[in-house]
């Protein structure tokens, strides 16, 4: 995770790079990146990748946004998670720590979302630049026992009403193989009741109903003799 978070300091000096920029045309051809065997995305052909600190980036100006996408392998010494409190606590410890990154921002609009059937966080990291204009970085974070992948639109403000179609079709285009499960993600769905609970739970009530009833009809015999 400290891997990201370092990752992600520097691609801000790319990003703050774009935002002073005027608005650079991309052809419309995109083409399917290949993040690993499980995972792909879809960027703007001209996408330039670097490998650091075991992880892939891959960045790529868009029409109206910056697109980036993130592959890193998780340490192999991890305890895989085992409940989903723990998946929202990992994910929940990344929002902080990418908020923590820039002063003056904000992370906004954190919701959970699902690719598949994966987990997901989506939220929205504001920050007020030195230009004063401020700008927005849509975030799409997914964790699995063995990588974490982010992905990531990054926009000016004097362009939110322009970038609707453009995120839509990129976030549309991460596409996760069905090999990729949501024990994946964390071991037990302890959560949820298990099948046995619930017959449990009916043959108790089924009992107590019974007793009810025996002690009516008991009590009503007494009252006639």
């Amino acid at each position: 995770m400290k891997k990201i978070f370092l990752s992600l300091t520097l691609i801000l000096f790319a990003i703050a790079g774009f935002s002073q920029q005027k608005k650079q045309v991309v052809g419309p051809q995109n083409v399917a990146v290949k993040l690993d065997s499980l995972v792909t995305v879809s960027l703007p052909a001209g996408f330039q990748k670097k490998d650091t600190l075991n992880e892939q980036i891959y960045t790529s100006n868009a029409e109206y946004g910056y697109m980036i996408a993130i592959r890193e392998a998780n340490a192999k010494g991890n305890t895989p998670l085992k409940k989903e409190r723990d998946l929202n606590k990992v994910l929940k410890d990344y929002i902080k720590g990418i908020q923590g990154q820039s002063e003056g921002s904000s992370a906004q609009n954190i919701r959970d979302t699902t690719i598949g059937t994966l987990k997901a966080k989506v939220f929205t990291l504001k920050s007020d630049l030195e230009s004063g204009d401020p700008q927005y970085r849509n975030f799409i974070l997914l964790y699995t026992q063995d990588a974490t992948y982010t992905f990531e639109y990054v926009y000016p403000e004097n362009r939110k009403d322009l970038v609707k179609d453009e995120y839509k079709a990129y976030i549309s285009s991460i596409h996760f193989s069905p090999e990729l499960q949501r024990n994946d993600q964390y071991l037990s769905n302890s959560n949820s009741l298990s099948t046995i609970s619930i017959v449990e739970i009916a043959g108790g009530a089924l009992v107590i109903i019974l007793i009810v009833v025996f002690v009516v009809r008991r009590k009503k015999r007494l009252a006639i003799d």
